[in-house]
């Protein structure tokens, strides 16, 4: 549907004392006032495949762009500054929700706990300490567990403490007995066994040649005989018809190193003289 109307606008042209009016028409045209289509909002079937990793994509999306902003705060002196500790804070959850990790934004507020004991969060601790377990066996763990004042290791603290000290100690079968006392202290915290079974798997792997199947099962937490073979498999360890696994040779890790030191005659010129 077209309309026409008539839009008066005066304006002034001043030209020594005269002015003079001037109508401008103004034609429009609008759209036609057909309504828009209905969008069903009623649909129960289950999202497809195709939805499900568009929702993924825009999942891991929007944890880059947050990680791109953190980035962003952490450099210069906003790093130190308590009033980001909300964004801080909301991120670690977004670590552990999503499976993520950033050690330099944990770190960050450790130290903004420690410049500002009054704002310190237990839960969010707790976190840091968790993720950190979860990427040995690098030292992520000792570095966050040194940024933490004795006065707020209370008891999920604690725990946590101790049962990372079952892990770097390789004291596996205590560590997954004390976890199951503790179960609440992993709620929230998406992939932490199996990385906790892939450090395990790590330190299998550069330590024995042959396993017991028994006991490998035990240091990973009791795994079912389809969960072992998962391992297996992902690690390329096979087993014979004794139950033993044959992990590594490890002779075949062993690499000579050739040392050469060379010793000029001017670097000893002075002792010989003096020996004489």
């Amino acid at each position: 549907m077209e309309i026409c109307f008539t839009l008066p606008i005066l304006l002034c042209h001043v030209t020594g004392s005269l002015s003079f009016p001037f109508f401008f028409t103004v034609r429009s045209a609008f759209f036609s006032l057909k309504s828009a289509p209905r969008v069903d909002h009623s649909r129960t079937e289950p999202e497809t495949e195709t939805e499900r990793r568009s929702g993924a994509a825009d999942m891991t999306s929007t944890f880059e762009q947050m990680r791109a902003n953190v980035g962003e705060l952490l450099r210069g002196i906003d790093r130190y500054n308590p009033e980001n500790l909300a964004t801080l804070e909301r991120y670690v959850e977004t670590q552990a929700r999503e499976n993520a990790y950033d050690l330099e934004a944990n770190l960050a507020v450790l130290k903004l706990y420690q410049f500002n004991p009054a704002f310190f969060q237990t839960s969010i601790t707790s976190q840091i300490l968790l993720k950190a377990l979860t990427n040995l066996p690098h030292t992520d763990f000792t570095l966050c567990k040194c940024m933490i004042d004795q006065t707020h290791e209370e008891r999920p603290i604690r725990q946590i403490l101790y049962l990372g000290n079952l892990l770097e100690t390789c004291h596996f079968q205590s560590f997954w007995q004390g976890l199951e006392e503790n179960r609440e202290l992993i709620d929230g915290i998406t992939g932490f066994e199996d990385s906790v079974r892939k450090f395990i798997c790590h330190v299998v792997g550069i330590t024995y040649q042959n396993i017991d199947r028994r006991l490998l099962a035990e240091m990973l937490g009791d795994q079912t005989d389809v969960q072992i073979r998962s391992w297996l498999s992902k690690y390329g360890w096979t087993e014979n018809e004794d139950g033993q696994i044959f992990v590594y040779s490890q002779e075949e890790n062993v690499k000579p190193k050739n040392i050469v030191e060379k010793i000029d005659f001017e670097s000893v010129s002075s002792i010989m003289a003096t020996s004489q």
